[in-house]
């Protein structure tokens, strides 16, 4: 009865012995012409298990593996960033700072600006204290992959976008720049005109952004904070290109206030046109 029972144990629990030793060294073998952002992979040799796990280290190439794959958009994400205010608020010189920044970083750049600022010249945007950085000048983002080159925005990782109010395809050409292409995008608008409403597409990218900055000037008026850019001239268009020669920055206030001189002076100068071609 003892020599059975012994030779049932033997079965169901074999001796430590005959565990076959792995060498701790190794976390995992793969074979040599594997590659990490192949995806899915079949192994074509065994994986062996340590004993003991290494450093953590070791399994990065794994997870890397599991994120990665020939399916994905891109190997890297992308970014975007919003920089919106009034009319002398500095959006132009925070876009130019965070451009020589990422260059200063080592990273490949490019600044975008409408063809309709023409102000300054097309082959560059230039702050109103004077400071420029080279740009390309187009109609519409879409041109930019072909006007820029297709092997050099392969290479590029930010582009930076000045005056995005004008450009009418800016949620599509972000969308696609960031969420396919891997790209960091620094945009830089106003977010609303000088009737305080939505100006161009610039809103739009918001529920896109990783971040948004809302940059103030100061009140031409009375040194406060400035958020609203009101309009000096009677010029009624939306999309009118100017200065200080056209617009000043105030705050709330002064905004009120001074739409009601405005409107008050409008309603006064077409009574008087009125007067003069009764006369006639």
């Amino acid at each position: 009865m003892l020599t059975t029972i012994s030779r049932m144990k033997s079965l169901i629990s074999p001796p430590f012995s005959s565990i076959p030793k792995v060498t701790p060294s190794l976390f995992f073998s793969l074979p040599s012409n594997s590659k990490f952002l192949s995806f899915p992979t079949t192994l074509t040799s065994p994986i062996s298990l340590p004993l003991k796990p290494p450093p953590m280290l070791s399994i990065f190439p794994i997870q890397n593996r599991c994120l990665h794959s020939n399916s994905s958009p891109s190997s890297s994400s992308g970014e975007i960033h919003v920089i919106v205010g009034p009319m002398f608020a500095g959006k132009t010189t925070t876009l130019l700072r965070r451009m020589q920044s990422e260059s200063s970083d080592g990273r490949n750049v490019a600044v975008i600006k409408s063809n309709r600022d023409t102000r300054y010249g097309l082959d560059s945007i230039v702050t109103h204290d004077g400071v420029k950085l080279p740009c390309v000048a187009l109609p519409s983002l879409s041109l930019f992959r072909q006007k820029f080159g297709f092997d050099a925005y392969e290479q590029l990782d930010v582009i930076g976008i000045d005056e995005a109010q004008f450009f009418e395809d800016l949620y599509d050409f972000c969308r696609e720049a960031a969420d396919h292409d891997g790209k960091t995008l620094i945009v830089a608008g106003l977010d609303g005109d000088y009737l305080r409403r939505s100006f161009g597409s610039v809103l739009d990218i918001i529920p896109l952004a990783d971040s948004v900055t809302k940059l103030t000037a100061r009140c031409e008026v009375c040194g406060k904070r400035a958020f609203f850019t009101m309009r000096k001239t009677e010029e009624t268009r939306i999309e009118l290109i100017g200065g200080a020669d056209v617009y000043m920055p105030v705050c709330r206030q002064h905004y009120v206030s001074g739409q009601v001189v405005v409107e008050a002076a409008r309603i006064l100068l077409e009574s008087h046109k009125a007067e003069c071609g009764s006369h006639v």
